[in-house]
């Protein structure tokens, strides 16, 4: 019997199943971390988002593409990260810190206490991460919008609150990575997140309330940016 590979199972973008990336996948399915990549779920600026399965349930493995990535764009953005001040302009390096940025961010996220993915594991280009939801993935909240916005408003303000007030500020908020799941909101996409000694974390912090306020406004709620802004930096403990 012929087993196919990833690459040709799912008709993807080239370069998201090159060989490398196919032997690392292997290993973290030998080591229990999923059972197989059943669908592609999404695509993104530099990776592609796929459902597994892992026992009775689902995970999230995000792969980051090595061929066909804005590397450039990557490094100008994690170059001013002081975790990565060590970091060269090299395609493979950068992808592979940006993959673990995000592995490293999500489990500081899991330590303010904000509802967002449990990371699994991280090797090289590949993150395996918890699936918000349960037989499918939770919507995003422009696709399911909460049915108290003003409720749903709050807990999304306290949430980046607790993130800032533990160091790290996501940097790419907006009604895309909040997932609606019960009514209440969780936070994905984490690979932008800085911590807040960056340089210009607050730059990134004042952008994040921004979309979340002008979002809420078309759904009816009443609220200023600035005021959200210079109170989370204010009742910093």
């Amino acid at each position: 019997m012929v087993t196919l590979t990833y690459q040709e199972r799912f008709k993807t973008e080239r370069g998201v199943f090159d060989s490398f990336t196919e032997r690392n996948l292997f290993e973290l399915q030998s080591r229990g971390y999923f059972d197989e990549l059943t669908s592609p779920y999404k695509v993104g600026k530099e990776s592609n988002v796929f459902l597994a399965k892992k026992g009775k349930g689902m995970v999230i493995v995000k792969i980051y593409r090595v061929q066909n990535c804005d590397f450039k764009r990557m490094f100008n953005y994690i170059k001013q990260d002081p975790r990565y001040d060590y970091l060269k302009n090299r395609r493979r390096e950068i992808i592979f810190a940006w993959a673990q940025r995000e592995y490293k961010n999500l489990i500081k996220a899991q330590q303010t206490k904000v509802n967002s993915p449990t990371p699994y594991v991280w090797k090289y280009n590949i993150l395996v991460e918890e699936m918000i939801g349960e037989e499918e993935p939770a919507l995003p909240l422009k696709d399911c919008p909460a049915k108290n916005p003003q409720k749903f408003f709050l807990k999304v303000i306290e949430g980046v609150q607790k993130m800032y007030n533990q160091g790290l500020i996501h940097g790419d908020l907006s009604s895309f990575n909040i997932l609606n799941f019960k009514e209440k909101p969780y936070f994905i996409d984490f690979s932008q997140a800085t911590l807040v000694k960056t340089p210009n974390s607050l730059e990134l912090l004042q952008r994040d309330i921004k979309n979340v306020v002008q979002y809420f406004r078309t759904q009816g709620v009443k609220a200023e940016a600035e005021e959200i802004y210079q109170s989370i930096v204010r009742d910093t403990y």
